[in-house]
């Protein structure tokens, strides 16, 4: 009887898996700002033993906290498109939330730029279309309002939140990821050719429900939407939800295993 993994392993400085033999589809997860891959660790015991974990560890979080974050998006993504190779294999999806949805997107686009095989679908995650105008920025905000706005914005445990020390040295971590993505500004090129889903928290301050629709523009397969009860992390609590939408739409794409 194969034994199905359930817990996150770091394969590489860049992947974290949960690996499944025998799987037929990979769902590759890109965490939100300041975070790490195990953001998505309770996510391995609730898919279905056809669709295998994969998340992505960045730079300046978790075990890679002494280094230093990528400052633009395009260095970034290059990166990716190469480390992330041992999973961009067979049939696969992106996830990303929030900044992690933008990057999600961007990677999608450098794998098409190389001729190589991008993802089955991509789900997007409390963000924003590219070109939303009239969001607050955030990276640059005074120190003390900074900490208040990423509290606010949740996703932050309370122990945490309540602990200078290590709110000392999340925050610029935070700060950085804001920064990249609030300062990045996507490229024209032609759609995507992949479906796409996009998911929000009805009260997501900073994805509302009308800057996501934006999206329907940046493919020409299936688009869709789905909003959640919540805010910016809506699925934290019970990401049941979530999973069922991704094993719904994930596992009528694409047929094999993978590798």
């Amino acid at each position: 009887m194969t034994v199905l993994s359930t817990e996150l392993v770091a394969e590489t400085p860049y992947v974290w898996r949960a690996r499944r033999p025998g799987s037929r589809h990979r769902l590759i997860c890109f965490p939100h700002a300041g975070a790490g891959a195990t953001a998505y660790a309770e996510w391995a015991p609730l898919l279905p033993p056809e669709i295998e974990l994969a998340a992505v560890q960045l730079p300046g979080r978790q075990n890679r906290i002494a280094e230093e974050p990528f400052t633009e998006v395009a260095p970034l993504v290059a990166v990716l498109a190469q480390a992330l190779r041992p999973v961009l294999t067979g049939p696969f999806s992106f996830f990303g939330h929030s900044c992690g949805a933008a990057l999600a997107f961007e990677l999608a686009k450098e794998l098409r730029a190389q001729g190589r095989p991008g993802p089955a679908r991509l789900f997007l995650s409390a963000q924003p279309a590219p070109g939303t105008t009239g969001l607050r920025q955030l990276h640059d905000l005074p120190e003390e309002e900074f900490r208040a706005e990423m509290v606010r914005l949740g996703g932050i445990d309370e122990e945490i939140a309540g602990d200078p020390y290590v709110m000392d040295s999340l925050l610029p971590v935070l700060r950085a990821d804001f920064g990249l993505w609030e300062r990045h500004r996507t490229a024209p090129g032609a759609p995507l050719d992949c479906p796409v889903t996009v998911l929000a928290g009805e009260d997501d301050p900073r994805a509302p429900k009308e800057t996501v629709d934006g999206w329907r523009e940046r493919t020409t397969a299936d688009f869709g939407t789905a909003f959640y009860p919540g805010g910016h992390f809506y699925f934290l609590d019970s990401p049941g939800d979530v999973i069922a939408l991704i094993a719904r739409q994930t596992l009528g794409t694409g047929h094999g295993r993978t590798a």
